[in-house]
């Protein structure tokens, strides 16, 4: 078999993927980039908690989605750029468009709060993206994708912060992860990576934390030293 049927059997396999009412429910509905449950995605593909399992499965055979683990949690999000860029196509041949995720957690606990002793909600996630569009994060191993290590850059900049990251690495627990936020449904910094980093931002009195909640405040000062040092506009 030549390299055009190959291709002509991988596009088929993908086209037959997507080609059915209820796959192709779950994966526009994931076209937003924030991540979700099984169950969530039987209420959009309007079928029963079996079947989207089942559904789930095919896609994720083909690769359309990927899943993560969390906790006793499956989440699950679009397989990549080049699956976005194929249904992308796909919605402008069909002239369709897509519902915007609206996340449900009480607003201030959505801007911003601790996730067990890392920092999550809207300033998390968007910390994240930055430090990853800086190129501070890097993948740690091809064997999972939601672990990171850290380039030369992201290295240098977080031992000028006063992370000692020799000691961070030694620490009983994943260095850096992507952990993913409850309510923005994309991840953050987890891991001891992400310890240090609030631990560091409570101690330099960037972020203000509620004694009897979650919830953080960041201070004026705290938005100045994100902007200088991240370039992030919180």
């Amino acid at each position: 078999m030549n390299v055009e049927e190959h291709a002509d059997i991988a596009v088929c396999r993908i086209a037959a993927a997507i080609a059915e009412p209820a796959r192709a429910r779950i994966l526009f509905c994931l076209m937003d980039g924030h991540a979700r449950t099984s169950t969530e995605l039987a209420v959009v593909a309007d079928v029963s908690p079996s079947t989207a399992s089942v559904h789930l499965n095919r896609l994720k055979t083909a690769q359309l989605v990927k899943v993560l683990a969390q906790g006793k949690h499956r989440f699950y999000s679009i397989g990549g750029p080049d699956v976005a860029g194929a249904l992308e196509g796909l919605t402008v041949l069909a002239g369709g468009s897509r519902d915007k995720f609206v996340p449900t957690a009480p607003s201030r606990l959505r801007a911003a709060r601790t996730c067990y002793d890392h920092l999550a909600g809207t300033v998390g996630v968007a910390l994240h993206d930055r430090f990853k569009a800086l190129g501070w994060l890097s993948a740690a191993s091809k064997r999972n994708d939601n672990a990171y290590d850290l380039s030369l850059a992201g290295t240098k900049a977080f031992e000028t912060l006063g992370i000692d990251l020799v000691v961070t690495r030694t620490l009983r627990r994943r260095f850096a992860c992507a952990c993913l936020d409850w309510s923005e449904r994309r991840p953050h910094v987890g891991g001891a990576l992400g310890a240090a980093l609030l631990k560091v931002a409570l101690k330099r009195k960037w972020l203000t934390q509620d004694l009897d909640s979650r919830a953080v405040d960041v201070t004026s000062f705290g938005r100045r030293e994100m902007l200088a040092r991240f370039g992030l506009r919180v």
